[in-house]
């Protein structure tokens, strides 16, 4: 987490007595979530931070503005956004404007279904069935813009939308990859919890900015110890067997191993170092396990779909 800012709703911008009591600057004026991510994202830009692609929920997708943007600092985008979101598409009869839902249920053909795994999640991979459609930017068709449908593989009616931009010779996997880049922002959300970012008692723009920024430096300070242990993990991984490997340090058994170690309960050190180590020996195989069987069941669900696919 590099970066955050505070949404103050329109109604307190408009209660100057309110912001005084809360400590806000009176210089501070009303903006938008996309507009704050712009802020963001202009910050990040104006460090020069890599950035390989930015994903988004329909909240900032279907913001034209905030993409327009990003195409103008030229990174790369795969944003959500709503059914209703107009898109031009180049047909045989000249362009058209629509719908990305009409668009999905007039041009997109059964054959062109691809069905790609989104990574690896806690219960194995994560298939979805996917197609891409090129669309026009500006009238234009200059081969970086598409328009991206992901839906269950139990139920086809449930789809998501997305509009992408992206170089030349960008390939459907390559857009699955980067909207599977967001499993992984919710994971550290869901990890910072651990650290109270959701938990502050704070009434003060300036008590907010330091309870976030705290648990944005615990959380920096994790990964970095999860990171030294990395590359010893994968060397032991790859010279093991599968009982015999336990998965790399997380950013919450690290704050599990600290806590015992910098309050020690009765027990001692090497005991809880050995312990976690079982924990995650225990998780591990049971993780490869899982996997394991559900790639067999997923495995034989294609097959049986493929013998009763219709001929011709």
């Amino acid at each position: 987490m590099l970066d955050r800012e505070l949404y103050i709703p329109k109604r307190w911008c408009d209660d100057p007595e309110r912001c005084r009591e809360a400590g806000i600057p009176e210089v501070t004026r009303f903006h938008t979530k996309c507009e704050l991510a712009r802020m963001m994202l202009e910050r990040v830009w104006q460090a020069q931070i890599s950035v390989n692609w930015v994903v988004a929920d329909c909240v900032y997708g279907s913001n034209a503005t905030l993409r327009d943007w990003l195409q103008a600092h030229h990174y790369f985008s795969v944003m959500a956004v709503r059914c209703t979101e107009p898109i031009e598409i180049q047909t045989p009869t000249g362009r058209m404007r629509m719908t990305v839902a009409e668009a999905g249920a007039r041009f997109i053909q059964p054959q062109e279904w691809q069905r790609l795994s989104m990574g690896d999640g806690t219960k194995g991979p994560r298939w979805f069935d996917w197609v891409c459609l090129p669309i026009l930017h500006h009238g234009e068709d200059d081969g970086q813009h598409w328009m991206l449908i992901r839906r269950l593989v139990t139920d086809p009616r449930d789809t998501v939308f997305s509009v992408a931009f992206g170089p030349v010779g960008t390939t459907l996997a390559d857009l699955v990859n980067a909207i599977a880049a967001r499993w992984h922002v919710e994971e550290d959300f869901e990890t910072a919890k651990d650290s109270r970012m959701d938990q502050y008692e704070v009434r003060t723009w300036t008590a907010w900015y330091r309870s976030i920024t705290l648990a944005m430096v615990a959380q920096a300070f994790l990964a970095g110890i999860c990171a030294q242990n990395q590359g010893d993990q994968m060397v032991r991984q790859n010279n093991t067997m599968p009982y015999e490997r336990y998965l790399p340090l997380t950013r919450q058994e690290v704050r599990h191993l600290l806590g015992h170690l910098l309050w020690p309960h009765p027990h001692n050190a090497p005991l809880l170092l050995a312990w976690s180590c079982w924990r995650r020996c225990h998780r591990s195989l049971a993780c490869y396990y899982h996997t394991k069987r559900r790639r067999e069941r997923v495995s034989s669900r294609f097959a049986l779909e493929d013998q009763l696919l219709p001929v011709g």
